[in-house]
């Protein structure tokens, strides 16, 4: 598997399948929504198509970067969104670089958004495919963030190489000025854990799926491990409700 790392203003060309890299936190936050049951999530071009869309259907949590704002349920921290109960729920994100990255990649044959708790299970699908080229998306710091990088890194390598190990990769993440950030409160809305939350290692089962749906950007769990075969949703929400792993990883 041939593979290039590249920001978002790198994207010259709309690959064929793409990897979007957002540790610290949007797509660690879309794992755990999905582990606290929701049905999708959609990924906003704006804050205020974000807002639109939750005012065409209150019934959806809209969800964003930074500090609690009028008309959004909820900020972009896996600490704070853990104990959230959203079964069966339509979660819309919008993020600073996360979802910014999967909408620059839409037209891709294959969209995959991935950090760290969701690594094993990326790699899993990319092998699966059998995907000959692969661009990974690392969306922080105009494609320097070093968290993103090193996640990237690691799932190219778990494609191709089974045996390849995650610490110093999780060691990179967190030294990355992300994660200090997060750490020092020097960003808001974050809870103490996030940092943690973002290095959980195959904290989940599934790959997340991004596909164009009646003009939306929309994220859904993909398991593909015959273990986990049956309702899938209720697997996905036990594990986020401290159901024991039983799928063999180990968190560090």
């Amino acid at each position: 598997m041939e593979s290039r790392f590249l920001g978002i203003p790198e994207l010259a060309e709309t690959p064929s399948v793409a990897v979007v890299v957002d540790v610290m936190r949007a797509y660690t936050v879309a794992a755990w929504a999905f582990a606290r049951g929701a049905e999708k999530i959609v990924l906003a071009e704006s804050l205020d198509d974000a807002l639109a869309l939750k005012a065409r259907h209150p019934d959806w949590v809209a969800l964003k970067d930074g500090p609690p704002a009028p008309g959004f349920d909820a900020v972009n921290s896996p600490g704070l969104l853990r104990s959230a109960d959203l079964a069966g729920r339509t979660v819309v994100q919008k993020t600073t670089a996360g979802t910014v990255g999967a909408l620059a990649v839409r037209e891709a044959s294959l969209v995959l958004c991935a950090g760290f708790v969701v690594a094993e299970a990326t790699a899993r699908l990319l092998r699966t495919r059998a995907c000959d080229r692969v661009t990974f998306v690392v969306t922080g710091e105009g494609g320097q963030a070093d968290e993103d990088l090193a996640c990237a890194q690691y799932i190219a390598m778990r494609a191709t190489e089974a045996g390849t190990e995650a610490t110093g990769f999780l060691r990179r993440a967190g030294a990355s000025r992300a994660a200090a950030e997060l750490a020092e409160g020097v960003r808001q809305g974050v809870h103490p854990d996030d940092v943690a939350l973002c290095l959980e290692l195959d904290r989940f089962p599934f790959a997340m799926v991004a596909t164009s749906e009646d003009s939306l950007m929309v994220l859904r769990p993909s398991i593909l491990d015959a273990e986990c075969a049956g309702p899938v949703m209720g697997r996905i929400a036990g594990r986020g409700r401290g159901t024991p792993d039983t799928s063999g990883h180990q968190a560090p």
